[in-house]
């Protein structure tokens, strides 16, 4: 299995960013997708989660209305649109992938991870 994170960068505050993250190598259709994240001396955190189909999607508080996690299971592709990017955004940025259906909401759940893409945003 394989994940492979795009679209990291340095990026100023208040700006966009579109990650993209492309899985091989498992039956993608059947599995729920994350996004996590790691800044510098804290701890990985859950940003956001989407099911197999698409239809169920969950965003951690801090990210919410502004960051919005899709997939297009044609193309074994999920991906995380961010908006109004703030500072405290800057981070390393995972993709992880289930072995669930249904949405996944605790770390535990996913088994396959990327390498991480960084994210920078600049005040």
């Amino acid at each position: 299995v394989q994940l492979v994170e795009s679209g990291g960068g340095l990026v100023q505050a208040g700006g966009a960013r579109r990650l993209s993250c492309a899985a091989s190598g498992l039956i993608f259709r059947g599995s729920s997708m994350g996004w996590f994240r790691q800044a510098p001396g804290k701890e990985r955190e859950f940003v956001a989660g989407i099911n197999w189909r698409g239809g169920s999607t969950y965003n951690t508080d801090s990210v919410k209305e502004r960051f919005t996690i899709s997939r297009d299971n044609a193309k074994n592709t999920v991906y995380l649109q961010m908006n109004s990017l703030k500072p405290e955004d800057t981070a390393v940025y995972y993709c992880a992938a289930t072995d669930l259906g249904r949405l996944g909401l605790r770390r535990n759940d996913y088994v396959y991870w990327g390498q991480g893409t960084q994210v920078t945003v600049s005040s």
